[in-house]
């Protein structure tokens, strides 16, 4: 008995155990560990995104150029997204049940808990019309987000636009902190400022019920983070200069225009042509104009100014006169015979007695015989090696100027151009198989040289300041009270002593005075304009119209260069165009009866009646 009266206690103590670890178990689950707790409230909250708004931005003079326009995205959790009338929700969002079945399945592929994108760039209209019928599908909801709009139709090329960042950069290290659905810049200043732009997303905590209906805050926002708005840029950009000169390059014509300030190498205006409608890439059809715009034959999309390279052309002439100078082989009162046995002549015109009368008379002979006595002038006794040497030292005077080198503009894609050395000869004809003749069309701008629209614009402002420039840019300011980026307050000196240039300015006035550049001048606004025509010889069809130029002489507020393709003469088209750009600027207005006929003429193409 003694022996059944002890297994008795046992067997009690064993369900005293046991009911102990149950209480300790349930007291340790309910008190002590929240896990399942936060597990609950989990399922019954929803993480929203707070994306912010993207900074804004202005011209010059404050007006608007990029804004913000809200957008909706349509976003499904896939888990959620269950026993739902997929027909009806397909006729509601206005979609084929197969792109259903396939938005659905890369929401799945990419998690089956988080949410992601469904549709997306929702208008408000799109938005009002199903927002009251998203209570009948689980899984799905509206978030708000911001897209760019535009108040005007221009400056696309450099402001660039925004789109999702792809699967891709996702991967890249460079691109952390972003995430699917995010949108950053693609091109021009949204891509170049991006860091400042951004901005930094929120989350905010919701409650929702079983039908993914919301209930409040979670918590009281005591887990919400708010979002912060990107820093807003102010360009350099005049809108109703920019808008003129787009209006002056309208009409099918194909070219650019840069417009800079030489004191400080801010851009006025910056013009690519064929150009577009910025607001074409934004919004739900920005992939389907993208495409239109890859397409077009015109290549609308080429970012001329600081993408398209071309000849120099006459301009260059300017380049050979002050290196020539600077290396002690030419003097302001040097003259040179118009001899066409050397190289024709374009122009017909007296003996160039000096400096200025070749300049004003765009002389070929004269300046191939400067560039000759730049690059052969018997440095060695080896008439092959005196060229490579004599070359070299020309290619590090003409790096100065900013050619065959990256101005580092605040823009993506900008080209380098080129200027030939030794060494790129010596590729291509092999060491002591060339000498000058067989690179004197370099003198007059031809031959195996390119340029950027924007090197030559700079080319001007650099004349203008009598020898130094500050690095081109767009934007003037990055957020309140902001000042530009460092590196484009610096001056940047040439190689050549400013001493020489005021020769070389007063033959370019007479260029707009009395010589090729005619087509200029703004003597009826008492405006003296130093300028320089240029032919570019175009193998494909008629040759391109270029000019380059600043105004006033004293104290210039404004270095242009325009190339018009397929235009002709440089006085044919480019320089009227750099006039009316000058005028329009320092005036506000374009005056006299014969000036607004040439400016109808621009816009209407009718220039191309015109003789040089």
């Amino acid at each position: 008995m003694k022996y059944l009266e002890g297994r008795k206690y046992v067997i009690q103590a064993i369900f005293i155990a046991i009911g102990a670890v149950y209480l300790i178990k349930l007291f340790y689950i309910q008190v002590l560990d929240d896990s399942y707790k936060t597990a609950a409230e989990s399922n019954a909250m929803r993480r929203v995104v707070q994306y912010p708004f993207r900074g804004l931005v202005y011209d010059r003079n404050g007006k608007l150029l990029v804004e913000n326009t809200p957008v909706y995205d349509l976003m499904v959790v896939p888990k959620e997204a269950k026993a739902i009338d997929t027909l009806k929700f397909c006729q509601l969002v206005g979609i084929s049940l197969p792109e259903y079945r396939e938005k659905i399945t890369a929401a799945k592929k990419y998690s089956y808990v988080k949410p992601s994108p469904f549709l997306q760039r929702l208008t408000n209209e799109e938005f009002a019309s199903i927002q009251d019928n998203l209570v009948d599908f689980p899984g799905f909801y509206i978030n708000a987000r911001t897209v760019r709009g535009y108040q005007h139709s221009s400056l696309a090329h450099a402001l660039g636009y925004i789109g999702e960042i792809s699967p891709r950069q996702l991967e890249d290290t460079t691109y952390h902190g972003y995430r699917q659905g995010d949108y950053l810049g693609i091109s021009g200043l949204e891509r170049q400022y991006e860091q400042f732009l951004m901005g930094k997303r929120g989350v905010k905590y919701t409650m929702v019920n079983v039908r993914g209906i919301e209930k409040g805050s979670f918590k009281n926002g005591e887990y919400d983070t708010l979002s912060v708005a990107g820093q807003n840029l102010v360009t350099t950009i005049d809108l109703e200069l920019q808008r003129y000169a787009e209006l002056l390059m309208s009409g099918g014509k194909v070219g650019s225009i840069v417009a800079i300030e030489p004191k400080t190498g801010e851009i006025l205006s910056l013009v690519s042509a064929p150009y577009f409608d910025p607001s074409l890439l934004t919004g739900k059809e920005l992939g389907n104009n993208y495409m239109k715009l890859l397409r077009d034959p015109t290549k609308p999309l080429f970012n001329r100014p600081l993408m398209a390279t071309y000849p120099p052309g006459s301009i260059f002439k300017l380049a050979q006169a002050l290196i020539a100078m600077q290396e002690g082989v030419l003097t302001p009162e040097t003259g040179y015979p118009c001899n066409w046995s050397l190289v024709k002549c374009s122009h017909r015109h007296p003996y160039p007695g000096n400096l200025n009368i070749a300049i004003e008379n765009s002389c070929n002979p004269y300046f191939y015989q400067v560039f000759r006595s730049v690059v052969a002038r018997g440095r060695s006794r080896n008439v092959y090696e005196d060229v490579r040497l004599g070359l070299d030292e020309w290619n590090k005077h003409i790096k100065s100027f900013g050619f065959a080198s990256s101005l580092d503009i605040d823009l993506p894609g900008e080209k380098k151009g080129m200027m030939p050395n030794a060494r790129f000869y010596d590729r291509i004809y092999k060491r002591d198989g060339w000498k000058f003749p067989t690179i004197y069309s370099v003198s007059i701008g031809q031959g195996e040289t390119g340029v950027t629209p924007l090197q030559m614009a700079n080319f001007a402002a650099t004349i203008a300041n009598r020898g130094y420039y500050y690095k081109p840019h767009i934007v003037r300011s990055v957020g309140e009270n902001g000042k530009p980026l460092p590196e484009y307050s610096v001056k940047n000196y040439t190689s050549v002593n400013p001493r020489y240039f005021p020769p070389v300015i007063d033959g370019m006035q007479l260029v707009v005075e009395k010589g090729t550049g005619r087509n200029a001048s703004l003597k009826h606004i008492g405006v003296v304009v130093c300028g320089k025509t240029g032919t570019v010889q175009n193998p494909h069809g008629k040759d391109h119209s270029v000019f380059i130029a600043f105004a006033p002489k004293e104290d210039p507020k404004i270095a242009i260069a325009v190339y018009v393709e397929n235009a002709g003469g440089g006085a044919i088209a480019a320089a009227p165009m750099a006039s009316l750009m000058i005028e329009k600027y320092l005036t506000d207005t374009v005056k006299t009866k014969y000036r607004k006929r040439w400016e109808f003429d621009m816009i209407n193409g009718s220039f191309y009646k015109w003789t040089d």
